[in-house]
């Protein structure tokens, strides 16, 4: 399961290549795979070549969305970068997909696109969730396990009726901050690339997060030059504390 790639081919080049290496039978993404000030039309390019299902996340739909004039250098840079046919094919994205008959899968919530299911942002800033709150986001979901992304912070949570949530973590920007609804951050940690491994087993679900490493500096250095120095940090890092200000995005 893989999520968040957001146009970092070089990151999701060495996450697939660990895939292949472990045998893993199917991957399936999560959303926003090509936003960014990376290369989003490798990465495109590379998700098409190998007919990796998607869910549309976020900013996958606001690429596709007409331009206009407000539109941020990031964005009008990820559009420039792209040919019709990978407008196209973000296009075809499903809001939601059920894999495997049991596992659910969205980017955000299972309602909507761009809010956390595990994480509550408040004037505080970011906060886990609880169970019980995950819980009642999810009670249209039939399923026994729930996959999302959005957040970029890998997480694993068993609901008590025993249902298994996941969030895989980011393929490509592991720290990031925002100023919606409140301002927050939100880091892994390490610059790593994350993904998770789902195993049906005689038990239930096992899940197996995964951190592989790769050339971040390439993507750091790219991220500058397009004119992103706290893409840049948080790439090198993977935490948001040590960040330019942002940017207009």
């Amino acid at each position: 399961m893989i999520a968040d790639v957001h146009g970092n081919r070089w990151a999701l080049e060495a996450v697939l290549e660990d895939i292949e290496r472990r045998n893993i039978a199917s991957t399936l993404d999560l959303g926003d795979t090509v936003y960014g000030p990376l290369d989003p039309a490798g990465t495109a390019e590379l998700m098409i070549r190998r007919g990796i299902p998607s869910v549309s996340g976020n900013e996958d739909r606001i690429v596709v969305a007409a331009p206009g004039e407000g539109d941020p250098p990031t964005l009008r840079l990820t559009r420039g970068a792209l040919a019709p046919e990978h407008l196209g094919w973000l296009a075809t994205f499903p809001r939601t997909r059920v894999a495997s008959g049991e596992v659910f899968c969205c980017h955000g919530t299972p309602a909507r696109d761009d809010e956390y299911l595990l994480e509550a942002v408040t004037g505080r800033g970011a906060e886990a969730r609880g169970a019980a709150e995950i819980a009642g986001r999810v009670t249209t979901v039939g399923q026994p396990v729930v996959v999302c992304g959005h957040s970029h912070v890998p997480r694993v949570v068993r609901l008590a009726d025993g249902r298994t949530i996941v969030n895989p973590g980011s393929v490509g920007l592991q720290a990031y901050t925002d100023a919606k609804p409140h301002p927050h951050a939100m880091a892994a940690g390490s610059p790593h690339a994350r993904y998770a491994v789902l195993e049906r087993t005689g038990s239930g679900w096992a899940v197996e997060q995964v951190a592989v490493a790769y050339d971040w500096e390439r993507a750091a250095a790219t991220a500058a030059r397009n004119g992103r120095d706290d893409w840049a940090a948080w790439l090198r890092t993977g935490r948001a504390d040590v960040a330019p200000p942002r940017r207009t995005a």
